[in-house]
């Protein structure tokens, strides 16, 4: 079976992968209200497997942040617990299992849409952690530099791959927002400026500058 892709969809353009984020994708009229509860539901791939979370709404309310130390230096982002508390308990328990460590971000967008995207272990925009959960904090959703969010293969199929986005752009609001970055915004405008290898298209491939993740720390606010 071929594997489903977690990527960006540029506006009008048809890539070789199977799906993405974009303009082009069809926003849902109302996001889920902010869950009591979040059912994590199991899904292939199962790739660097680490289990699948058991939602805890008070751990989850917990306010933290996320810094990646990366060969490009550190970044840095603020985890919107209130407004995304499935996607930032997914993000929190991967992140404490190492499930992002010795993994590097693989695509880069230059032209249309600005944005850097990590989290695929295999490294080739097919991967996942064994689950998937569904869309958050869509209803009204912009995606201004400094936005994090998840990358996604249609509707309510988020697993482990997200992006950074690093200039202000345009996207639909189909991809849950679940962080902003609070430093290292200039690591990721530095390594958009080293450009990409445009083997998805004309400014969209690999990042020129290898974007490797050397680990992930929690830190509680």
């Amino acid at each position: 079976m071929k594997r489903k892709h977690w990527s960006l969809l540029l506006a009008a353009t048809t890539l070789p992968l199977a799906t993405s984020v974009g303009t082009a994708a069809a926003a849902p009229a109302t996001s889920p209200a902010p869950a009591a509860s979040c059912t994590y539901t199991p899904a292939v791939p199962a790739d660097n497997f680490k289990g699948i979370p058991v939602f805890d709404a008070k751990k989850a309310a917990r306010p933290y942040s996320a810094t990646l130390s990366t060969s490009q230096g550190a970044i840095k982002f603020e985890a919107l617990t209130d407004k995304a508390p499935c996607t930032t308990f997914s993000f929190r328990f991967l992140a404490e299992h190492d499930y992002f460590n010795r993994t590097h971000c693989h695509r880069l967008t230059t032209q249309r849409l600005w944005v850097l995207q990590c989290g695929d272990p295999t490294g080739t925009g097919s991967g996942g952690p064994g689950y998937s959960f569904p869309d958050e904090n869509l209803t009204g959703a912009t995606y201004p530099a400094g936005t994090v969010a998840m990358a996604n293969a249609g509707p309510n199929t988020n697993g482990s791959q997200f992006f950074f986005v690093w200039k202000d752009t345009k996207l639909s609001p189909a991809y849950t927002p679940f962080g902003r970055v609070t430093a290292g915004l200039d690591v990721l405008q530095k390594i958009a400026a080293g450009g990409e290898d445009d083997q998805n298209g004309p400014g969209d491939g690999f990042p020129t500058l290898p974007v490797d993740i050397k680990r992930v720390r929690i830190s509680a606010h």
